[in-house]
């Protein structure tokens, strides 16, 4: 065991707090200057059923979940359904302790609350004998009892986190300065009473575990954020003063902060019956001349195709957000996947013409949905960002300065009143809102309702410029293709700018590694390793996936001897987009997929890479799958 991470895992029920409470020690922990991941594990229930958070935090710069972990602090499940182990699902008052142990590390510290957890279920589990054979340092603790002491029963968590604090030699002052911030009255002082208490009984335990808090400091200050707080962050910051949603797991998360900040700032959210309504209603909003957005995951974003399809057609701005869960249908609801990148592509009618990102971290989510923004509303068309429960609701410290920039409120390619006198009417006197013959970049400018002289209709059916419905051959034609051509020039634009893309390890490396989304983190981290190791590795995390950044793809690809495409899905969807896409490489690609309802660690990767350069030989002994290239 060494002092070099300390990768913290709480453990309870839905319901008792695991959440909230790991927020505020990954919190002390980054002000104490470390830099900090967090990964959430929880099941689709309110109340009960094992969950747990594992914060990774270290002196130097962590990107992804870790390979296991090193300290479980155990509350059991307080809201179990039944705590009898002949119960159809088992005992579930045990298993944040009993279904945690295949993941702690060598010599790791257990804290387990005794006061909820009584010996008989303990000894079930076999665990003083796997503590032996493992060198894991396990301590009891009456957590309940010293909660019920001072005040009540929930406040056990505050009790763990001061024995956690104790055991590894952490100070309290970031603890109790996040506690003022939070509490107050009695309820405060009952917790600073309990925190205390359990720091000092650490004192009187025998303990003979080597693992401290690692030592670190910020040259600047830190912020710790989400996903879901950075899209939501990043869209006030365009100028979103709309949203409107039905709440499903986990875009309800950008949704509710979204709802929680908009009336503070002139702002509207509406949740509605249903995702058909909620685009529909969204896509209302911004042809009345709002920055607008909706969202929702899964089987809801299904249900948004309609009016996906509209805005498409009418050519209205908008912003969606697709959060991924484990599919088909239900599936796992609170388990991440990256099982709907072809759903997101091709979802709608007939051809598209929309724009896809995949940030794979939290600065690229903050900085894509500005830019999703912005050319929704240049190029009048449906952008969408797709990302995952992973990157949702894990937790990362950011730069502040990184938000330091100015807002983006303009409504882009939005014509003047003054602008429309000049612009083309055809006979009627209705503006030509969908002209074919003078526009730029395929972009027709489009008027606000209400605005003199910008008079059209907007319908769902082939229209001819002003929006009268046409089943002209050549109006047709002429239509699609201006639609169409915003993709080229949406990519031209994106290629002179910074690039989306994000790259590590040498450029003259041998072997490449192609990722996207939230998998990216493990991936980056899985490269340093091998080369550490002396292996030649280059990876791309790649963000742009419609129009596809197919230049730098190409570019990457050829430079190597041999690629892996590295993806949470069963069915190695983004490399399948990349063949249909570039037409070539088949040979050259194989796949490392993960379905597991887990996100990558580090290590499967490295294992992935080792067992694909020696020809496949072996199998992966993660619950990983290695897809060949083609033809082998």
């Amino acid at each position: 065991m060494t002092n070099d991470e300390l990768i913290w895992r709480i453990a309870g029920g839905s319901g008792d707090g695991i959440d909230s409470t790991s927020q505020n020690f990954a919190t002390a922990l980054m002000r104490s200057g470390l830099d900090v991941f967090t990964h959430r594990h929880y099941p689709s229930r309110i109340r009960g059923g094992h969950t747990y958070v594992e914060i990774r935090a270290a002196g130097h710069e962590v990107q992804s979940r870790g390979d296991g972990y090193n300290f479980l602090l155990a509350l059991g499940d307080s809201f179990a359904r039944n705590p009898q182990e002949e119960a159809y699902y088992g005992n579930e008052e045990l298993k944040p302790l009993s279904e945690n142990l295949d993941d702690l590390r060598e010599g790791g510290i257990i804290v387990y609350d005794e006061g909820l957890l009584d010996a008989e279920d303990v000894a079930e589990i076999d665990l003083e004998e796997r503590a032996e054979e493992n060198g894991w340092h396990v301590y009891p603790v009456d957590l309940r009892g010293l909660a019920k002491e001072h005040g009540r029963e929930v406040m056990r968590n505050t009790a763990g986190v001061g024995i956690t604090a104790g055991l590894l030699g952490m100070e309290l002052e970031h603890i109790e300065d996040l506690m003022d911030d939070a509490m107050s009255g009695d309820v405060f002082e009952a917790n600073m009473e309990i925190l205390r208490e359990a720091h000092d009984m650490v004192d009187e335990m025998e303990t003979n575990h080597d693992l401290r808090i690692p030592e670190g400091e910020h040259e600047t200050e830190q912020a710790l954020l989400s996903g879901s707080n950075a899209i939501a962050y990043g869209a006030i910051d365009a100028g979103c003063r709309f949203i409107s949603g039905y709440p499903m797991t986990p875009w309800t998360d950008v949704f509710t902060i979204l709802s929680q900040n908009f009336p503070d700032m002139g702002g509207v959210a509406e949740q509605v019956e249903d995702e058909i309504a909620a685009a529909a209603l969204a896509v209302g909003a911004s042809h009345a001349g709002a920055k607008a957005m909706s969202g929702s995951s899964g089987g809801g974003f299904a249900l948004m195709s309609e009016p996906l399809g509209l805005a498409e057609m009418t050519e209205t701005p908008i912003v969606l957000l697709e959060a991924m869960r484990a599919g088909p249908s239900t599936g796992m609801p609170t388990k991440p996947e990256q099982g709907d990148l072809e759903h997101v592509l091709y979802t709608s009618q007939g051809d598209s013409s929309r724009v896809v990102f995949a940030p794979g971290n939290v600065a690229e989510a903050y900085e894509q949905t500005r830019t999703a923004f912005e050319i929704a509303y240049d190029y009048q068309i449906p952008t969408i960002i797709v990302y995952d429960q992973k990157l949702s609701g894990e937790n990362s410290n950011v730069d502040v300065e990184f938000f330091d920039r100015e807002p983006a409120p303009d409504l882009g390619s939005t014509l003047t009143e003054e602008e429309l006198k000049e612009a083309a009417h055809d006979a009627s006197g209705k503006f030509e809102r969908f002209g074919y013959g003078d526009n730029e970049r395929g972009v027709s400018k489009r008027s606000i309702p209400g605005q003199k002289g910008g008079r059209y209709l907007a319908t769902g059916n082939e229209h001819t410029p002003v929006g009268h419905i046409s089943e002209d051959p050549d109006n047709r034609v002429l239509q699609m293709d201006r639609r169409l051509e915003k993709l080229e020039h949406i990519r031209e634009d994106l290629d002179e700018g910074e690039t989306n893309q994000t790259y590590v390890g040498p450029d003259d490396a041998d072997y490449g590694i192609v990722t996207w989304g939230s998998s990216q983190g493990a991936v980056f981290e899985a490269v340093s390793r091998l080369n550490d190791a002396g292996h030649s590795v280059k990876a791309i995390g790649v963000s742009d996936m419609m129009p596809l950044a197919e230049d730098e793809l190409v570019e990457f690809i050829e430079s190597v001897d041999e690629a892996m495409v590295v993806e949470m899905n069963a069915t190695a969807q983004f490399r399948g987009l990349i063949q249909k896409e570039l037409g070539r490489f088949g040979e050259k690609l194989t796949s490392l997929l993960k379905y597991n309802g887990n996100p990558f660690e580090p290590a499967e990767i490295v294992e992935g890479y080792e067992v694909n350069l020696d020809g496949g030989a072996a199998e992966p002994s993660a619950q990983v799958r290695i897809e060949p290239a083609a033809g082998d």
